[in-house]
């Protein structure tokens, strides 16, 4: 006979009241404590109910000691006045002083993690027993599971907004402070930055062209401009050219060496110093990238969860992808991947830009320039991007009626889509021989 071993959950009671009893003797450090834990990482309820109870009052600038407390407690129905009063004065009295309470709250927020975790793993077992549903589809959703608590994002409650309004707080105090410079994701691209004001986190980018218009080397100084900048991990898939070619577009764009020199290898004397000098640079940034062909949005997760700091996610191209599922039609299928990078994206906190091909459509028309209507094979790519910009030169079609007068060396960047702000078009130097993109002033020069 198996003698069944009954387990606590772990908790600990007493950082638990020394976190409660710190604010209660000085109530600033509330804005430490948020920064650490809300109220459902407090595993006796009571607490919960206090700790909420001092969220409300915080929120609403109203002094927090344990006269006010009670009568919001009172008020609230979650204690009756006399007892209330001595557990407020028991909780107070426990802590000698609040200069440990960042520790306090780090405890609290541990424990809760270890019983989020406990919770997930006896799902994750019910549903390995259940055996329904396709196995690598299962083991995606519990290396999510694993993910998010890792990442302290359990996904798998509702978070109520007092708890979410101190964290837009601190973000809005620190935007004020520094007008976000120091911990924003850029394109690196002023012009293109002034009309975007940043990629957001959790932004599904999408950056669609004709063949031959350059959006692998507009999304390679971007993921260039990001590495350098944010001194964070930028992984790159790249599903047509290999690591190889990738790196030797890059090498052009940072030395400004002729891209068909290093094709070709009939390199000058003075290429060699600037060459060495920008695979320096690039071999300092936290670039990875992976080549394999045919990946899927679950291949792609399971690797970028394992990357460590990581702020930019490059996809070349999306046309590419594979879904991982038996689907026949194909415009079925781009909507899927579609819609599972979007939730990548929310899921990693971090933008991902994925490049387009567009269909034919703009061949046909006077006006070259892509539309939404032109994203190859699904419309619902339009939908779930938060960001659609086009890439446009005039001189493309030089050869075709029309374009004989086309602009020289000029992209164009279409915002056509901007979730989170306005559309515009953003005009660009293009160097082709280096296949560099630059930011053009007002005036119409290289900035």
């Amino acid at each position: 006979m198996n003698t069944e071993l009954f387990k606590k959950m772990p908790a600990s009671i007493e950082a638990e009241q020394s976190v409660l009893g710190s604010i209660l003797i000085k109530p600033d450090c509330i804005g430490t404590v948020t920064g650490i834990l809300t109220a459902e990482d407090f595993y006796i309820e009571e607490h919960k109910q206090i700790f909420t109870a001092m969220i409300d009052m915080f929120l609403s600038s109203r002094q927090i000691d344990p006269v006010t407390l009670l009568n919001t407690l009172v008020q609230s129905g979650a204690y009756g006045e006399q007892n209330g009063m001595d557990y407020l004065a028991q909780i107070a009295r426990i802590v000698p002083t609040a200069a440990n309470v960042k520790d306090y709250a780090t405890i609290v927020h541990e424990k809760s993690i270890l019983r989020r975790l406990i919770t997930a793993c006896e799902e994750i077992g019910e549903e390995a027993y259940a055996a329904q549903g396709e196995v690598r589809h299962m083991v995606d959703a519990a290396e999510q599971r694993i993910f998010e608590i890792a990442q302290n994002r359990d996904s798998r409650e509702f978070r109520h907004i007092r708890d979410i309004m101190p964290n837009v707080y601190s973000e809005l105090e620190q935007l004020a402070a520094n007008q976000g410079k120091e911990d924003r994701t850029t394109t690196g691209f002023s012009g293109l930055d002034r009309v975007l004001v940043e990629m957001g986190k959790g932004d599904l980018i999408l950056v669609g062209a004709r063949p031959g218009m350059g959006k692998t080397s507009f999304t390679m100084n971007i993921a260039t401009n990001v590495a350098k900048q944010s001194k964070k991990a930028v992984c790159i898939f790249s599903l047509e050219m290999s690591g190889e070619q990738l790196v030797n577009r890059m090498l052009s764009s940072e030395a400004m060496v002729d891209s068909h020199s290093l094709r070709s290898g009939e390199l000058k004397s003075d290429d060699w110093p600037r060459l060495a000098d920008a695979a320096a640079q690039l071999s300092g940034c936290d670039i990875l990238i992976d080549d394999t062909t045919g990946v899927t949005v679950t291949d792609m997760k399971a690797k970028l969860r394992r990357v460590k700091n990581l702020g930019l996610v490059v996809i070349d191209y999306l046309q590419l992808m594979q879904s991982g599922k038996n689907i026949d039609n194909r415009v079925q299928e781009v909507s899927d991947i579609s819609r599972n990078l979007k939730i990548m994206a929310k899921d990693l906190g971090v933008p991902v830009i994925c490049c387009a091909q567009l269909s034919r459509g703009p061949e046909g028309r006077t006006s070259k320039k892509p539309m939404l209507s032109d994203l190859r094979d699904s419309g619902a790519i339009e939908q779930d991007a938060d960001v659609v910009m086009f890439l446009y030169r005039d001189e493309y079609y030089k050869d075709q009626d029309g374009g004989q007068n086309a602009e020289q060396n000029v992209a164009e960047v279409i915002v056509a889509k901007n979730r989170h702000g306005s559309t515009d078009t953003v005009r660009m130097g293009w160097i082709g021989q280096f296949t560099k993109f630059r930011t053009l002033d007002e005036g119409g020069g290289e900035g």
